[in-house]
């Protein structure tokens, strides 16, 4: 009986991706790539999935001066496209098919997604400030030059003066689009 709820254990908590091939066709990468990923993925999630925890202390490698755990949680949040916790093989490939290989317009659709905090299609001034404090957060106290406490909101207004185009206080998808492309 252990060795059955062994089996149950490992059939709940991994998960295999889909064909290769499938991810093939959706993705902008060649089988051979998408087994290198594959393998480099199993090898930090050995599960086939990442949760939230895992995925800011993975983060947080490639930024050791900083506090990378809030812009990780965003990002996170852009992974997790099915809203449930985790960021599953595909969904990783997903992303990153878009942010490698992706044309202008899939990037900026991509971008926008992560700076919409709470998924309701604007971006407004508190969810754009809370991506950049996190931001800064991120490349720690040795950014050049020292930055002052209010620049993330001196940023944020920046931004808005740029993308706001109809002035109504939120950033639209086209607008962002359109600001970006200028």
């Amino acid at each position: 009986s252990d060795k059955i709820e062994d089996e149950l254990e490992m059939t709940t908590v991994c998960h295999r991706p889909e064909g290769l091939e499938q991810l093939e066709a959706q993705t902008n990468f060649t089988k051979r790539e998408l087994q290198v990923l594959y393998r480099g993925f199993k090898n930090e999630c050995p599960s086939g999935v990442v949760n939230e925890e895992a995925f800011k202390q993975i983060y947080a490698q490639f930024f050791p001066h900083g506090d990378a755990s809030m812009y990780a949680h965003y990002l996170f949040n852009a992974f997790d496209t099915a809203q449930n916790g985790s960021v599953k093989f595909e969904d990783f490939v997903m992303a990153l098919s878009i942010l490698l290989r992706g044309t202008a317009h899939e990037k900026l659709r991509w971008t926008f997604n992560l700076y919409d905090i709470n998924k309701d299609g604007y971006i407004n001034k508190e969810e754009m400030t809370d991506i950049v404090k996190a931001i800064y957060d991120m490349m720690g106290k040795y950014t050049y030059p020292v930055l002052k406490e209010d620049a993330p909101r001196q940023h944020v207004e920046v931004f808005f003066q740029k993308m706001d185009k109809n002035k109504d206080g939120v950033v639209t998808l086209d607008e962002f689009i359109e600001s970006c492309q200028e």
